[in-house]
């Protein structure tokens, strides 16, 4: 066997003088033209079954990897500077490059590009839900101990309590996602055979159910924010159900006070160097609505504020137009959003929610109130119809024992009869 000649392109096998087994070819490359490759093997039928494989994948118009060195941390950076960068929304852009830096190069990016299995990622996949990650990213060891905030204070493994602080699924779908279109890109540019991270099937995540507030915590809260300096940014999140970044990219040419409707025009995002206008999330999201009654005249006072802090500020005032504005005319951090929101909550004395839930508290009020969910599709500016009754199907079952008692009231036989008349039978 091992002096069997081989016939014309299948290439040479040879043992070598560390007793390997190298077998050497030449096959396609990506480029169109051709190029030698290596396989090896501990044993002469291991090398030839490798380099067999290459010659059929050739044959078969598969060209082979540019670079066999390439690891998968290389090639992801590269597509992110190269690509991505180009491709998606620089918020998009950004959430990539953190999954990247953060996920997917320490866990996989020591791995050959060429050599990824479906394997290795649903491996990676599996330890990345299953582990701390404030144990793994090391965030606790730098949190500050003499910090004023409580929850900057070291409380996870540099106290050896771990506080199992574990990704949720969606964010493992995120990054498998991330993973898939890098490697979607390079089966296009012919770098690779297949996407070994769309083979990997990921449990569907159960939608959390939203905490919306009920009526009478709404405007518990509403009443709270009357008294808050920037109240008019938390009316309009619960009466409009703008999206935060919405409502932070706002400016007063986008309000007409007297016509009684604001424009929907961009949105301040968080992008790779800080925050940045940009466009709406989607061509729905760009939207004009109806200006609730209640908040006309909370804005115009808020505008006389904003008056006088530009008259304090000088030239400290950074003049970008925008309505809810810092004591210096920069737009408000979306840090103190929060907390600012949470210290609305306990002044209604109200649950505490996500100031996002706000957003939701409007569409859930609107449906319990009747309004169709095409009406609230375009007030919340989404794109397609499906989207908001998926999101709000927690809402569904109320409004349908509503709609069940609406209709039993209306057969109840001891219910007057509207058709009949009095004196005649």
């Amino acid at each position: 066997m091992a002096g069997k000649k081989r016939a014309n392109g299948e290439g040479t096998i040879y043992q070598r003088a560390d007793g390997r087994w190298e077998g050497a070819g030449y096959v396609l490359a990506a480029d169109g033209t051709s190029r030698r490759v290596r396989v090896y093997g501990a044993t002469r039928k291991q090398a030839a079954d490798k380099l067999t494989e290459k010659l059929a994948d050739s044959q078969h118009g598969r060209p082979a990897q540019v670079n066999p060195n390439t690891t998968v941390g290389e090639y992801l950076l590269s597509w992110l500077n190269t690509v991505a960068v180009h491709r998606v929304r620089p918020t998009a852009y950004t959430n990539y490059d953190t999954y990247v830096r953060t996920f997917l190069i320490p866990g996989l990016g020591h791995r050959p590009l060429h050599a990824l299995t479906v394997a290795d990622v649903r491996t990676f996949l599996d330890g990345t839900a299953a582990v701390c990650q404030c144990c793994a990213q090391g965030w606790d060891a730098r949190r500050d101990p003499h910090h004023r905030r409580k929850d900057r204070r070291p409380r996870c493994c540099a106290v050896g309590t771990c506080c199992q602080h574990r990704v949720q699924p969606a964010t493992i779908r995120y990054i498998r996602a991330v993973l898939s279109a890098a490697l979607a890109h390079a089966v296009r540019e012919e770098l690779l055979h297949r996407n070994v991270a769309s083979a990997v099937r990921l449990p569907t995540p159960r939608r959390t159910g939203h905490q919306p507030f009920t009526a009478v915590e709404a405007r518990r809260y509403l009443y709270a924010a009357a008294f808050h300096r920037h109240g008019p940014l938390f009316e309009l999140a619960l009466r409009t159900g703008l999206r935060r970044g919405e409502l932070l990219g706002l400016q007063w040419a986008d309000i007409d006070l007297d016509g009684g409707h604001l424009s929907v025009r961009r949105t301040l995002a968080r992008v790779k160097g800080g925050m940045s206008f940009q466009p709406p999330k989607t061509e729905a999201s760009r939207r004009k609505i109806v200006l609730p009654a209640a908040c006309i005249p909370a804005l115009k006072r808020y505008r006389q504020r904003q008056d006088l802090d530009r008259r304090e500020a000088g030239d400290r005032w950074t003049d970008q137009d925008v309505v809810f504005a810092s004591a210096t005319g920069r737009p408000l951090d979306r840090a103190y959003v929060h907390r600012q929101h949470e210290t609305v909550c306990y002044l209604a004395e109200v649950r505490y929610i996500r100031f996002h839930d706000l957003r939701h508290s409007c569409a859930t009020l609107l449906l319990e109130q009747g309004v169709e969910l095409v009406t609230i599709k375009d007030l919340l500016g989404h794109a397609r119809l499906h989207v908001t009754a998926d999101v709000y199907a927690h809402v569904r079952p109320r409004l349908h024992r509503n709609a069940i008692e609406a209709l039993n009231q209306a057969l109840d036989p001891d219910q007057p009869d509207p058709d009949h008349r009095p004196g005649i039978d």
